[in-house]
């Protein structure tokens, strides 16, 4: 009899469970009603059909929850169809650990203050979009961010630095905006190892911190900004820098006293004031990409390493280089004797 009535009662359970899917639903009930304010915040777009309320969040398009506890951990919303400004409902989904609106053109305003809330955030992608307004302050309380991405905006003003108080920190674009003032000088002061630091296609100006040169960056682009004076303190023997662009400034300095890492692969330093020669020491680089040109360089290029695998490209419309494989250095005949 009791096995009869168990069964009859797991029955009863499995058609309950059929019939109201809710009773098997996975999503914590608090962070599905601030996913369907979102939802509502943003018109009701078409790209957010399958948030259905009679649905099982964690199966949401775009949306992941944790596999233990059931909380939304993810919220990634790629390639248009939301417009408008990033709802402050966002900042109430409490365990994100990645947030992402990237390729959204029509997402607008400023970053979200409401995102400070989230302190589980690991990943923070908002990028393609026109977002405006400054880098806010308050993103170097998000202690567990190990990436941060806010390129391809519209942001202005200048670089907050407070960011250099972001422990885990691994990645840091801010590359393609319209940012202003210099790079703040707390960046030779991560608290953890240094982050791949991408800085191009802004309007930073000024001088490259010197405190710079306490901290081993795997990846510098400070490309096509309006920096000035020295660059050489990025560089060292004893660092595993891989790549650096500095191409488009205005940075003028001495190349030939430059001591280049051999870990180095990628080098652009095109389209500056750069003087001197190119040292004996870049031979030792395994570079896998080169510029130089458009400087103010003399002398022979060194033989040996991959700098004669370049091309002529490379070097071209410099003061004076000469060498493979550029043509060949005059050689000035000796003094005639009397």
């Amino acid at each position: 009899m009791d096995l009869k009535l168990s069964t009859v009662l797991c029955l009863i359970l499995l058609f309950s469970t059929i019939l109201n899917p809710a009773l098997s639903e996975l999503c914590n009930p608090t962070d599905k009603k601030v996913l369907l304010q979102i939802k509502k915040a943003f018109n009701n777009p078409y790209v957010l059909s399958s948030w259905n309320p009679k649905t099982d969040c964690c199966h949401w398009y775009s949306v992941t929850c944790d596999d233990t506890t059931n909380r939304v951990n993810s919220l990634t919303l790629f390639s248009g169809g939301l417009s408008g400004q990033i709802p402050p409902e966002v900042g109430d989904l409490p365990y994100l650990e990645l947030l992402q609106f990237h390729k959204q053109p029509n997402l607008t305003g400023p970053i979200q203050p409401s995102i400070a809330k989230l302190k589980s955030l690991k990943l923070l992608r908002l990028s393609w979009t026109n977002i405006s307004g400054s880098v806010p302050d308050f993103l170097s309380q998000l202690k567990n961010l190990t990436f941060l991405e806010l390129s391809y905006n519209s942001l202005t003003g200048s670089i907050p630095s407070s960011l250099s108080q972001l422990p885990n920190l691994g990645t840091l674009h801010l590359d393609r905006n319209k940012l202003t003032g210099p790079i703040p000088k707390s960046f030779g002061e991560f608290h953890a190892s240094a982050p791949g630091l991408y800085l191009s296609h802004n309007q930073l100006s000024g001088k490259i911190p010197t405190s710079l040169a306490k901290l081993d960056f795997s990846t510098i682009d400070f490309s096509r900004n309006k920096l000035e004076g020295d660059a050489s303190m990025l560089f060292g023997l004893n660092k595993t820098t891989t790549t650096v662009d500095l191409s488009r400034n205005l940075l003028e300095f001495d190349l030939s006293k430059v001591k280049f890492p051999k870990s180095l692969a990628s080098l652009d330093l095109n389209h500056n004031k750069i003087t001197g020669s190119i040292p004996v020491g870049l031979t030792q680089a395994d570079l896998q990409y080169l510029n130089v040109s458009y400087n103010r360089l003399c002398g022979k290029i060194p033989v040996g390493g991959k700098l004669q695998r370049f091309d002529s490209s490379t070097y071209f419309h410099n003061r004076c280089l000469c060498g493979a494989p550029l043509p060949s250095c005059k050689v000035i005949p000796p003094a005639m004797e009397d």
